[in-house]
């Protein structure tokens, strides 16, 4: 009986003291996030070294209806906006939560009309990279064909 009660007391601890993984850090890298506050354009949507693949970017429209887009990002509140304008693709606004944190990644929460932004719990996690004060690129990883491939967004400063 006392082997019985010594293995289930063991079996508890070996289970219960595994740690648990987040899906993202969600510790703020605040100089990149204020880097980023303000008016933007998405210039370009490229698939480096695939450049013919169709993609259905944040399961919105076709990527490439995304380029000319405007968004707007406030980082003081991890807010913002973003607007798809293309003439030969369907419009589409809406709000938008965001944050860098401190793994380089973006973590952005698309909030579709009659939805809270705490309801959301879906969203995408992307990388960040070649950030300046002018530009700076998103890039996301999807599975095309078994092979992981870089959905490259670039972004540029509205003056």
């Amino acid at each position: 009986m006392k082997k019985i009660i010594l293995l289930l007391a063991l079996s508890t601890l070996i289970f219960s003291c595994k740690p648990k993984a987040a899906v993202t850090n969600n510790k703020v890298d605040n100089k990149s996030q204020v880097a980023i506050k303000g008016n933007w354009i998405l210039s370009s949507v490229a698939y480096p070294g695939s450049e013919y693949i169709k993609v259905n970017s944040f399961q919105i429209a076709d990527s490439k209806c995304f380029e000319g887009s405007t968004w707007k990002f406030v980082s003081n509140n991890d807010s913002g906006q973003m607007a798809l304008t293309k003439s030969d693709c369907t419009a589409f606004t809406s709000p938008i939560k965001w944050f860098v944190n401190k793994d380089g990644q973006f973590v952005l929460k698309i909030i579709y009309a009659g939805e809270k932004a705490k309801k959301v719990r879906d969203g995408y996690v992307l990388s960040l990279a070649a950030q300046t004060q002018e530009s700076f690129q998103l890039i996301d990883k999807i599975n095309v064909g078994g092979k992981m491939t870089d959905v490259v967004y670039q972004f540029n400063r509205v003056n």
